[in-house]
């Protein structure tokens, strides 16, 4: 793993001055990068699927929220992730049976925040250190119990599934180096995202993105190609592999538009 880069995290906290905390942190640091917060453990597993974090801290009680850290513990077992984060809880609860209970659901660590040497900071240091036991989990491909993950379901609206597939487009684009000035990324995401949808359509989303644009299939092609061996020459090539996993030709060294957008298609459609 890149430790070079911020690590992304997600908050899951219904104390607005702890929020505050933590995005004061984020302001003043360089090595972490939040990719959302919330005070609901249904939105939290949202974020979680869409953006792909690699640690989420959560509030244990969310009394001021919706829903509590045990019931996004119990969400997060039922949930098909490409990527499995570390996950640490924050809780003022000392009970045996409470954290006994977070440790079967998953929990990789707690923090006791009357502990005297508690701070935000501190929970964002030790997450840091754990950082490569996270790779391992990643790896692993499991839940927090060790049993193959299973899919589970949560009801939400058409525009924000819509949403959220989009942004999980985006994660996956970012993490292997596909920049946005690069026309050419703004038409894969468009296709991977037909694709996802329209398994069965007539034609191929790249025709179906030139269509969309009134722009002939071979500048939708080259654009896309573009972008592709761009970010191929640029990045860093092991994070590249490490998320970009299909086969890819020898001659070239790149994946071709169309393998790209089906890899990524199938890849996101199987996790969402």
């Amino acid at each position: 793993m890149d430790n070079k880069k911020p690590m992304r995290l997600l908050l899951i906290e219904d104390d607005l001055g702890a929020c505050l905390r933590f995005s004061d942190c984020a302001k003043r640091r360089s090595d972490i990068l939040f990719i959302g917060m919330s005070d609901s453990c249904d939105e939290g597993i949202r974020h979680v699927k869409s953006g792909l974090p690699e640690a989420v801290i959560l509030d244990l009680q969310l009394v001021k929220g919706s829903g509590t850290g045990i019931k996004f513990l119990e969400l997060m077992a039922e949930t098909d992730l490409t990527l499995y984060p570390i996950i640490v809880v924050t809780t003022s609860n000392q009970s045996n049976v409470v954290l006994k209970r977070i440790e079967e659901l998953g929990a990789d660590w707690y923090f006791s925040k009357t502990q005297q040497d508690y701070s935000e900071d501190f929970v964002l240091d030790t997450l840091l250190s754990l950082r490569s036991a996270l790779h391992a989990k990643q790896q692993n491909g499991l839940s927090p119990q060790g049993d193959p993950i299973k899919s589970g379901a949560i009801v939400e609206s058409p525009d924000d599934r819509h949403n959220r597939i989009y942004k999980r487009i985006d994660v996956e684009l970012d993490l292997v180096g596909l920049k946005a000035r690069h026309k050419g990324r703004g038409y894969l995401r468009e296709a991977i995202y037909l694709k996802i949808h329209s398994e069965k359509q007539l034609g191929s989303s790249i025709e179906q993105v030139a269509y969309n644009h009134k722009i002939a299939y071979g500048t939708v092609n080259k654009g896309m190609q573009t972008a592709i061996s761009s970010a191929w020459d640029s990045a860093d090539i092991d994070e590249i592999h490490r998320h970009y996993t299909a086969r890819i030709s020898s001659k070239t060294g790149v994946p071709s538009p169309s393998d790209f957008i089906y890899y990524y298609a199938d890849k996101i459609r199987n996790f969402i």
